[in-house]
């Protein structure tokens, strides 16, 4: 029954996002796509980094890879065929990465991951300069800005029913385990390499469709723009403010933090980066678990006090017989 009304509840909230574009403005349909790409974007980096714990940095790079791989193919192909064109380009990418990096751990595999980044704007910039004598590319196409919200919303969808079909298998218990301890994992049989990579190259692939589908709103592209390492800050804050080890974790801290960035980039553009910086620092040192698991340590802590309080005043208690 509250399987059902999950759903229900979540398919509502879903529909009356897709009509949100016919009653609102350009500017709101601006931000609803903000919303919606980086509400995937931490869903998606939290598939693989949150259970593991592995904090990655390389979002922007297949962010980019997708934005790029539209704007090289999408005068030769058909549009669905590039969206799978830029999947399977950050598929072939993950996999390499995956198995030349997941060995690392800790603050060897964030270093990593932020110079993959890197590398990946440096090789673009470097190809197209002086391979096809330009810095960056147009991108003409047919459909709106509505269009690009709905792609985003579809795949918002998407990423967040996959997290909990994850969540609720055998797959998502051996990450979690992994994330635990990984000699307690290997000692239970599950094969740590194959199961990192699978997911690593499934948040990637994800991330990388998010890229793909917003590249035609900027019409020019270049590696500037697209290689921003905000993205990848961005995407962990919001990730680990709503709390990267629950379902609606990263939607939550996605949405109150955009809307914060969008203000304060328009009003402090000199000083919004330093800002993010001190945001991220605080969430660190005070929500480490996120918002969610904060109101639940609070809910659990309030229950045990009652719990505590209501035996108290039984009859045969001390305070009772006084």
């Amino acid at each position: 029954m509250r399987l059902a009304f999950g759903f229900s509840l979540a398919a509502a909230a879903l529909a009356a996002l897709a009509f949100a574009p016919f009653y609102v403005g350009p500017y709101q349909v601006g931000l609803l796509i903000g919303l919606a790409g980086y509400v995937t974007l931490s869903s998606a980096w939290a598939l693989f980094s949150g259970p593991t714990r592995y904090v990655s940095l390389a979002t922007v790079a297949f962010f980019g890879i997708g934005a790029y791989t539209v704007a090289a193919l999408n005068e030769i192909l058909p549009y669905p065929l590039v969206l799978l064109a830029a999947a399977g380009v950050g598929l072939g990418i993950a996999l390499i990465v995956g198995l030349s990096t997941l060995r690392l751990a800790g603050v060897y595999f964030v270093i990593f991951t932020f110079g993959l980044a890197e590398l990946v704007r440096q090789l673009v910039t470097w190809y197209e300069v002086n391979v096809t004598g330009t810095l960056g590319r147009y991108i003409f196409m047919s459909f709106g800005p509505e269009e690009i919200y709905w792609q985003l919303l579809a795949l918002m969808a998407a990423t967040l029913f996959v997290s909990w079909c994850i969540g609720r298998s055998r797959l998502g218990l051996a990450l979690k385990i992994i994330g635990d301890d990984e000699v307690v994992a290997a000692h239970c049989g599950i094969d740590i390499a194959r199961t990192k990579l699978a997911l690593f190259a499934l948040s990637a692939v994800i991330i990388t469709l998010v890229g793909a589908i917003q590249a035609p709103r900027w019409t020019y592209i270049e590696p500037g723009i697209v290689f921003n390492p905000t993205v990848s800050f961005l995407t962990l804050i919001m990730a680990l403010l709503g709390g990267a080890n629950r379902l609606w974790g990263p939607a939550l801290g996605a949405v109150p933090l955009f809307l914060l960035f969008e203000w304060l980039s328009a009003n402090f553009p000199d000083h919004y980066s330093i800002i993010l910086g001190l945001l991220f620092i605080a969430i660190v040192f005070i929500l480490p678990g996120g918002v969610l698991a904060f109101v639940e340590r609070a809910l659990a802590h309030s229950k045990r006090v009652t719990g505590n309080a209501e035996r108290v005043r039984e009859p045969g208690t001390a305070e009772a017989r006084q």
